[in-house]
């Protein structure tokens, strides 16, 4: 018989737990500030501190690289790639901006996860019958806040580290509303917590952020052929930062 690695054990008796505790104590703070705020602001300042917790839990140190080439207080759209769990609580506590996701359903009625982000302000969506203009519309008032927006086109995790073709439906709001896009490299990710997989692993993981680019005067009124363009172009810049991070070794 095979014993469980250490890893295994350590996520038993020392990660689990305390992302269990942290979840549950910002979750319940997370819903305590909707009370009075309702734009989600102080929900997702909770949700940063959550996401440093987490990933102190697990040992794991994320080197960002590329904040300085952005606007503090602007309003991006961020492009990531998908590869692990483990990326949102790495976007949540790196990025410092007042960010929504766009998340599926199916999280909505896990206890404390699924409310925060229901309260907080965040889109959950339908995977197999989306509602295509709800979701815009809904993007629209989140723009109209002045807040940011992180989308992760590949629409699922990436067990290999492989960058998948982008679905080019997230970009349509993009390119209407003129509002920059800004690529983000995420790699490493999927060696802390696999796909599929329980055990969480101490590790580094690597965030690029690349310079926005601007879309104001690309399409005034974009096309499928656009869009797809467009969402092609991310893509290759997204993919080009991960590949670069693994050929350092820095992922």
């Amino acid at each position: 018989m095979t014993l469980p690695s250490p890893a295994w054990w350590r996520t038993l008796l020392v990660t689990l737990p305390a992302v269990v505790v942290l979840t549950v104590a910002a979750g319940v703070a997370a819903l305590a500030t909707t009370l009075f705020d309702r734009s989600g602001h102080a929900a997702h300042r909770l949700a940063q501190w959550w996401g440093r917790g987490v990933l102190a839990a697990a040992a794991v140190r994320v080197r960002v690289r590329g904040l300085d080439a952005l606007v503090p207080g602007a309003t991006y759209v961020f492009v990531a790639n998908h590869q692990s769990l483990y990326d949102i609580p790495v976007l949540f506590g790196s990025i410092p901006y007042q960010i929504r996701i766009i998340a599926k359903q199916s999280l909505g009625p896990i206890p404390f996860v699924g409310w925060h982000l229901r309260r907080a302000g965040h889109i959950l969506v339908d995977r197999a019958h989306p509602d295509r203009e709800g979701i815009l519309r809904r993007w629209r008032g989140l723009v109209g806040e002045g807040l940011s927006l992180i989308i992760f086109p590949e629409g699922t995790r990436s067990a290999d580290g492989t960058v998948r073709r982008f679905k080019s439906g997230s970009f349509t709001l993009a390119l209407q509303a003129g509002l920059p896009v800004v690529p983000l490299s995420i790699a490493g990710t999927r060696h802390v917590m696999r796909k599929g997989e329980f055990t969480v692993r101490p590790g580094v993981v690597s965030l690029v952020v690349h310079p926005p680019i601007e879309t104001r005067g690309r399409a005034a009124e974009p096309g499928i052929e656009d869009v797809r363009a467009f969402a092609a172009e991310v893509r290759a810049i997204v993919a080009g930062g991960v590949e670069a991070l693994e050929r350092a070794g820095t992922a």
